[in-house]
């Protein structure tokens, strides 16, 4: 195939890493950045974290060299454009009144958050710069705020309010929060750490409306309860943008389907949030909402996409971390079956715990142990047993016992 135009639909990281792995690999073609937003790409984990802490308004983090993205990689750069079509036999995409034909594409459109059916202010999601700024300015000005959603992201916003001594409530539909993530005992146990820091958690109960006068002033509880607020975050899940997909022949089903080298078919690559791959590692298809592999898929897409017959598989341990009350917890792997401590306890403030599949080791969660969680993405990557990975929490605690 002769690739002489190559479009990258979506502008966030896995983009960004696409067009720089383009140049980087000698492509010297015609270079489409697409994205719905009006700004450059930036990051979006110290969205939720540092970023809410800021005393005032302050830049979006941009990623380096994303400010000089076009003249550097001599791209055509369409911010505030969104992709809203594709037609995969002429190969060209739709972006606003016009059509751009491509050779190839990588779909890295990332994921929407899901909201909650109303019209009032004061509630938001947190996925961009402009909804972090919101929350911010919320939390600057003592906003009495309501968490809907008891997952990593609305955890973070959580601990930040409680960083500047706010009150803060999280609701979450679900009897134990972080399930789809970590599973349900291993949610149970850092639900703890919203106890010991004086985040109220309200748990098995959904939203049964919210109220106001034009700003957001009350959250319903299904219950009947009735929680006054001024600020609500909503953090229950995102959905693969793919919706501009539709009719285009490619699998959209929970995301671009994609082989084991993220091509998807018809001359179409995917990577990040957007994409579910076939994993080598794990034997089954995967959708990672996770930063490191944003950042590793789209650069291996684009290589991928000029390798033609030298395609690679893309082998991801995934690997993920949020913080909490000055507290950082990792996860790498999958969370599959029930979890084994094996360091520390789980009500104490450093734990790391394991998960198998029959005799393989596939996920560990660390609390505070920032050393030994690489240690068992490297063990999983080599298809460690379950006994390679007691063998090596041994060493390890008896490494700190040491010191």
């Amino acid at each position: 195939m002769n690739i002489d135009r190559v479009v990258i639909a979506g502008a966030s990281l896995a983009g960004m890493k696409a067009a720089q792995a383009a140049r980087a690999a000698g492509y010297a073609g015609r270079l489409t950045l697409i994205g719905d937003e009006k700004l450059a790409p930036y990051d979006r984990p110290p969205l939720s974290k540092e970023f809410l802490a800021e005393a005032g308004p302050a830049q979006p983090p941009h990623f380096e060299g994303a400010l000089s993205l076009a003249a550097d990689l001599d791209l055509e750069l369409l911010l505030g454009e969104p992709a809203t079509g594709v037609d995969t036999t002429a190969q060209r995409v739709t972006v606003g009144d016009r059509e751009i034909a491509y050779d190839a594409m990588v779909v890295t459109t990332g994921a929407v958050p899901r909201r909650l059916p109303t019209a009032l202010a004061g509630v938001t999601t947190l996925r961009t710069a402009a909804d972090a700024e919101q929350v911010a300015d919320g939390l600057r000005r003592g906003a009495r705020i309501v968490v809907v959603g008891g997952g990593f992201i609305g955890s973070e916003v959580a601990s930040a309010a409680r960083g500047q001594g706010l009150p803060v409530t999280i609701v979450e539909a679900a009897p134990v929060p972080l399930v789809r993530a970590v599973g349900a005992v291993a949610g149970e146990w850092l639900s703890e750490l919203h106890r010991r820091h004086g985040t109220e958690l309200i748990r098995g109960v959904g939203v049964e409306s919210l109220s106001g006068d034009g700003h957001v002033r009350a959250v319903h509880l299904a219950d009947g309860r009735v929680l006054p607020a001024d600020l609500v975050v909503v953090g229950i899940g995102a959905d693969p943008a793919t919706s501009w997909l539709r009719g285009s022949g490619l699998d959209v089903s929970d995301g671009v389907a994609c082989d084991a080298t993220l091509y998807a078919g018809h001359n179409v690559w995917a990577a990040g949030d957007v994409a579910r791959w076939w994993s080598e590692d794990f034997d089954r298809s995967l959708r990672i909402e996770h930063w490191t592999s944003a950042a590793e898929q789209g650069a291996l897409a684009m290589r991928n996409l000029l390798a033609g017959q030298e395609a690679v598989a893309y082998r991801h341990i995934p690997y993920f971390w949020s913080d909490w009350y000055g507290s950082r917890i990792q996860l790498v792997g999958l969370p599959s079956g029930r979890p084994e401590i094996v360091t520390g306890l789980p009500d104490s403030d450093k734990f790391v715990a394991l998960f198998r599949e029959g005799d393989r080791l596939v996920g560990a969660l660390a609390l505070n142990r920032r050393s030994d969680i690489m240690k068992y993405r490297a063990l999983i990557a080599r298809g460690g047993s379950w006994e390679d990975g007691l063998a090596l929490a041994e060493k390890r605690n008896q490494r700190a016992v040491a010191l």
